[in-house]
């Protein structure tokens, strides 16, 4: 268990020494985007609009953002790097040939994703604390909870690379799937506000609407009882979409 343990740190090892060669453009991107988001929707345009259930706009929005960053950085980093690393740079038929064990080599990939999660937001958070929109020190729970919700997005984006016959065939879940969730899962509005069958759709099948109703709690200091049942849809989510990722990804490279 142990030797396992350390073959999968390996391959996240791998993932993080690349990510930190390149901290520029890793970093500082994923960072601009939210802040821009936050500056030009929650003090430009919540300007104009007073309240959302009692809570200031800026301060609603907050915790959607992070929510958001961990979304994007855990599923691009599962689909289209980890497919680059898996069909150009043959990174996996290399890692695969050493000791190291294909589900040891996803299990990495989709850890590393949930990390990649995890650091966007832990650089966020003292942005947020900074334009007081996050209460503290419930906010430091925003960390290790980017942890969970990026393995989950991890698990769901690897399973769209083991599947997709090509790059380009990624755009298909990029515009599909994260760009609805990233406009209909109670990220700038209420959930209430949609009809009423989409509201359930929403909750029913988009992953993203549990994580911003739980950041949400945190930012707010308003976690309750009704929270455990998006922990527990979370729960059960990321278990059965990271065994999936593991099944169809050795049925792919496994000749």
């Amino acid at each position: 268990m142990f030797e396992c343990i350390q073959r999968v740190g390996s391959v996240w090892q791998r993932n993080l020494e690349a990510f930190l060669r390149t901290y520029r453009v890793n970093f500082i991107p994923p960072f601009i985007e939210p802040l821009l988001y936050l500056l030009a929707l929650g003090f430009g345009l919540g300007t104009y609009i007073e309240a959302v259930d009692g809570v200031p706009y800026p301060v609603f929005i907050a915790p959607a953002l992070v929510s958001i960053s961990v979304m994007n950085s855990a599923f691009y980093e599962c689909t289209y790097s980890s497919f680059v690393r898996m069909y150009y740079q043959k990174t996996f038929d290399a890692i695969i040939a050493t000791p190291v064990s294909i589900d040891e080599v996803i299990a990495g990939e989709m850890i590393w994703g949930a990390t990649r999660g995890v650091i966007y937001a832990g650089l966020m958070l003292p942005v947020l604390i900074l334009f007081g929109v996050a209460a503290m020190p419930s906010s430091l729970l925003l960390i290790p909870f980017a942890f969970i919700a990026g393995l989950l997005f991890a698990g769901i984006a690897m399973c769209f690379t083991a599947i997709t016959p090509s790059i380009e065939t990624l755009n298909y879940p990029s515009f599909l799937f994260i760009t609805p969730m990233f406009l209909f899962s109670g990220t700038f509005f209420p959930l209430d506000l949609l009809p009423e069958a989409v509201r359930y759709f929403a909750l029913a099948v988009l992953p993203l609407t549990h994580v911003v109703e739980i950041n949400r709690a945190i930012t707010l200091e308003a976690v309750s009882a009704a929270n455990l049942l998006n922990l527990a849809w979370i729960a059960v989510a990321t278990a059965v979409f990271c065994s999936l990722a593991t099944r169809l990804m050795k049925r792919r490279l496994v000749v």
